[in-house]
């Protein structure tokens, strides 16, 4: 069965929310015609005329890239900047380009999660949970459904607090009203007052699936007219958010750690600051540019940090003998791809998912002596 391009977002979109990524950002859709058929998508970690190029050769009718083709606004598509011709090239040969970029760093299980799992990391949790993403979703049900509406709430999605599911706050009281004319009551006759035993449902919802719960509880619920609310929270979500954390199987001496992490990016160097000959076992690990949680590492007892993009300064904000280190921005988000090419491979068996064969990567290295080591 042919997929639209829009059903393939609204897919992607629930597993990937478009509302996990930062304020500058702009992931999500970027060139396309949401009526036009998809089948053939071509994984790349940035989006450059060749790439573009590369898909029409292979007929690939979607790019789907981590980093944004369009990041910041286009004012023309002149065939001017790299954006312009790749958004041109796109629209001319008729293929789409979606990116997901901190949308996917900060989903579960995302960029981070998955650099921690390369690097051979246990008991992998979120760095820094996201803030003002859950709601509480408050409804008032008679007590003969209020099984029924729970069930609802949490086969949408709500109701999940850390490694717990299914969870709600319920509270019996009386509900009371009177139906007008016109009304078709749950109970009661029009023009009577009526007192109905009931429950007040209290559930906790990421704010991405507020559409799927309010309709799942309406469904559910036996009244004509349902009274309920939703409340925004300032809780963490630890489902989601920046940079994960975990620990190694055994201890493992810095050098060592730096040494794994050559092997599995191919980098010939890596940039670190610390002791090299400190026994590391917590390691915190962000994808990108993710210098900024140096001091989150920091206070949840990180021996080790690693990132890409790391200045000069941030280095000195970790303590002296914490080990950072800088494997590239390009390499610690690379394996962002192998998380598309899972997700989309078991829902559509059938799609033609191809690696972009293109090196985007920008980042060259010269004059390294391959007999140089850590001392």
């Amino acid at each position: 069965m042919a997929v639209t391009l829009a059903e393939f977002v609204r897919w992607l979109e629930g597993l990937i929310p478009p509302s996990f990524q930062e304020d500058y950002d702009n992931s999500g859709l970027q060139v396309g015609d949401n009526g036009a058929s998809i089948g053939s998508i071509l994984l790349s970690v940035d989006v450059t005329p060749e790439v573009i190029g590369e898909a029409a050769l292979h007929g690939c009718n979607l790019v789907l890239s981590h980093h944004p083709l369009i990041f910041r606004p286009l004012k023309r598509v002149a065939y001017g900047s790299n954006s312009e011709i790749c958004v041109a090239e796109a629209l001319k040969r008729g293929i789409a380009v979606y990116s997901a970029h901190t949308s996917l760093d900060n989903a579960g299980n995302g960029v981070s999660h998955i650099l921690a799992r390369k690097i051979g990391l246990e008991g992998i949790g979120v760095l820094e949970p996201l803030k003002g993403r859950l709601l509480k979703l408050v409804t008032f049900v008679p007590e003969s459904h209020a099984g029924a509406v729970r069930d609802a709430l949490f086969g949408a999605g709500a109701g999940h607090i850390g490694n717990y599911d299914r969870c709600s706050f319920n509270l019996k009281g009386e509900g009371t009203y009177r139906a007008g004319e016109g009304a078709d009551p749950f109970a009661g006759g029009v023009g009577e007052y009526h007192s109905e035993p009931e429950v007040r449902i209290e559930v906790v919802l990421p704010s991405h699936l507020k559409g799927p719960c309010v309709k799942a509880m309406l469904s559910a619920h036996p009244y004509e007219e349902v009274a309920w609310d939703l409340i925004s929270l300032e809780n963490e979500y630890t489902g989601a958010g920046a940079g994960a954390i975990g620990t190694l199987p055994a201890p493992l001496a810095g050098a060592a750690l730096l040494q794994r992490l050559r092997e599995l990016t191919g980098l010939p160097v890596i940039r670190y600051s610390g002791d090299p000959a400190r026994t590391v076992t917590k390691v915190a690990v962000c994808g990108g540019a993710g210098s900024y949680l140096i001091s989150s590492a920091v206070r949840a007892g990180a021996d080790a940090f690693i990132t890409g993009d790391i200045k000069y300064h941030a280095f000195t904000e970790a303590p002296a003998d914490m080990l950072v280190a800088d494997i590239g921005h390009y390499e610690s988000e690379k394996f962002a791809l192998e998380i598309l090419y899972n997700l989309i491979q078991k829902k559509f068996p059938n799609f033609a998912l191809r690696f972009s064969g293109i090196k985007t990567n920008p980042i060259n290295y010269y004059g390294y002596d391959k007999t140089d080591q850590i001392s």
